[in-house]
């Protein structure tokens, strides 16, 4: 039986979602991470992860679709018992995602939709499927947003969703503490170099004024913070939103 603790990171193959799955590898970690369709993106990832001297496995999800989970969950027991010898994960990183901007009177119940099923529908299935994989003591950390805090005109629905998620993780909190996992939400700010942000000049020098820290974040930035949730240090950590934006708008 392996003796490795092992994260499963959805988004994995790209910007935050990437530099979690390797902040969590440097740290001793084995990790699942998924990818929806950057498959090639994906292995490299997972060779990274593997050059840290940690083992890894790349599986393909859709977040948004929580009809495709039990069998998703089937290929994670699968992966568990063929490449690290066990049966249970330790620690679950809710990050995948994509971005929407449009103002409420021109936001299409499509795009809400959209926002509803991979943010916080697929958040709240698919943490649900995984709980009888989830090792006791383990971790839930579910990736939120600084929208959900102060508002930015276009983001109603993204940041609708997210908020759902950060009240998601207090109860997540509450009801699994018994089994002694631990529940908390890390909420970015605008992240560049991830993909999914618009990334201009000007963009970079507007988030950069209004954070304290003087500039605009990277993935680099998240990752460890995430890692560190998963860590030991973090064990009386519960139920919390994590802000990480460099203090913007304070």
């Amino acid at each position: 039986m392996s003796t490795s603790k092992i994260a499963l990171v959805t988004g994995g193959s790209r910007g935050l979602g990437k530099d979690m799955a390797l902040k969590l590898a440097q740290q001793g970690i084995d990790v699942i991470l998924t990818y929806h369709s950057q498959q090639a993106e994906a292995a490299t990832v997972v060779a990274a992860i593997e050059a840290l001297g940690r083992r890894a496995v790349a599986l393909s999800l859709n977040a948004a679709d929580s009809s495709t989970f039990g069998a998703f969950f089937a290929q994670v027991t699968t992966a568990l018992a063929d490449t690290f010898g066990t049966d249970r994960f330790d620690f679950l990183i809710n990050n995948a995602g994509t971005s929407l901007t449009a103002p409420i009177a021109e936001t299409t119940e499509v795009q809400f939709d959209e926002m509803l099923n991979i943010h916080f529908k697929g958040v709240y299935f698919l943490t649900q499927k995984s709980l009888p994989l989830l090792r006791d003591g383990g971790r839930i950390v579910n990736i939120s947003s600084a929208t959900t805090r102060s508002s930015f005109a276009g983001a109603s629905a993204y940041a609708s969703m997210k908020g759902a998620v950060e009240v998601f993780t207090r109860y997540l909190a509450l009801e699994l503490g018994s089994r002694g996992i631990a529940a908390n939400a890390v909420a970015p700010g605008a992240v560049f170099g991830g993909g999914a942000m618009t990334d201009t000049p000007e963009i970079r020098a507007y988030v950069a004024q209004m954070t304290a820290l003087g500039r605009v974040a990277e993935p680099d930035d998240i990752g460890g913070i995430v890692a560190f949730l998963c860590s030991d240090a973090a064990r009386w950590l519960n139920g919390q939103r994590l802000e990480a934006t460099g203090g913007m708008m304070l």
